[in-house]
């Protein structure tokens, strides 16, 4: 495997967790956001993630401190794609945004370089005709707190290189992932397409007026699973959910997703509650109603 600098395009939950993995197995890291504010936080989830690792992995200081100097942070594209070998790109769930990151890429990046998709529903070959040299793109998705849920989903489209394939598939391994090699594209991949469902019906009772969330979350608990719905969606990030409605909504002309996209705009995106990133979310954060003891009676 010829990877060694790893760039990652978007430092949102997701994206800082990967680049905090990847830097703790010994890549060398640049996080690239189009905004300084984003790279602000990003560095935040860094100290965060560190904390995490030395509490609850038995990462020693001298470890986190050596992750920590891997990495490093711009809002200058042309630098953070100069050398790369690899890129992973988790911008925002949203095709019009994915697609012009992409063509801006096409612009600066090496031709030897793998650009890899994060996108949790959306499918490689969305994204081709953007992407300067398509044989080496490919889509390789991440669940949430990846060194505990550590899948990493490889999905090619129609004219990757299966050499890029082979060697995404390597990159995987040497995070700590497993890889799930996908045989054909699928929107959702294995994970999401079981998920999505799910997180969606939740919604839909919640949207309709059917019952509050909390009660949607104690049933699944109750019924013997560890997190209930919408503490999934405060995980994953409210502004990814909308994006997802919204996407799915237009393109299904589906009238149901589209009203859980407008009451996820309304009731929590217009109000700066994104989930756990910003501490706010269907819960408050640190401190969520669901870790009273009393949550499950009722």
């Amino acid at each position: 495997m010829n990877i060694k600098k790893v760039m990652i395009a978007g430092g949102g939950t997701l994206g800082s967790q990967i680049a905090w993995q990847t830097a703790f197995k010994g890549f060398d890291v640049v996080v690239y956001d189009a905004y300084e504010s984003g790279l602000a936080a990003s560095q935040k989830f860094h100290e965060q993630f560190a904390g995490i690792f030395q509490k609850s992995l038995g990462a020693t200081s001298e470890e986190v401190a050596a992750a920590k100097a891997r990495l490093t942070y711009t809002t200058s594209l042309p630098e953070a794609s100069d050398s790369a070998d690899f890129i992973s790109e988790s911008v925002p769930e949203n095709a019009k945004i994915k697609r012009e990151f992409y063509q801006e890429l096409s612009k600066v990046v090496s031709a030897d370089t793998i650009i890899t998709s994060n996108s949790s529903t959306l499918l490689p070959s969305d994204f081709v005709s953007a992407v300067d040299k398509p044989k080496r793109f490919l889509a390789l998705h991440f669940a949430n707190m990846i060194w505990t849920f550590n899948v990493a989903e490889v999905m090619t489209h129609a004219t990757t290189d299966p050499k890029v394939k082979e060697e995404t598939i390597a990159f995987a391994k040497a995070i700590g992932m497993v890889p799930i090699v996908l045989n054909k594209e699928q929107n959702g991949y294995v994970l999401n397409s079981i998920l999505g469902p799910m997180l969606t019906a939740a919604l839909d009772l919640v949207e309709k007026g059917v019952v509050d969330f909390q009660e949607v979350d104690r049933t699944w608990m109750i019924s013997g699973n560890p997190r209930g719905p919408f503490m999934i969606m405060d995980m994953i990030g409210l502004e990814t959910m909308y994006n997802v409605m919204m996407h799915w909504g237009e393109v299904q002309n589906d009238k149901q997703k589209l009203a859980n996209a407008e009451y996820l705009k309304t009731n929590y995106l217009n109000k700066g509650k994104l989930g756990i990133k910003t501490k706010g979310g269907f819960y408050d954060y640190p401190n969520p109603a669901f870790k009273d003891p009393e949550f499950l009676k009722g």
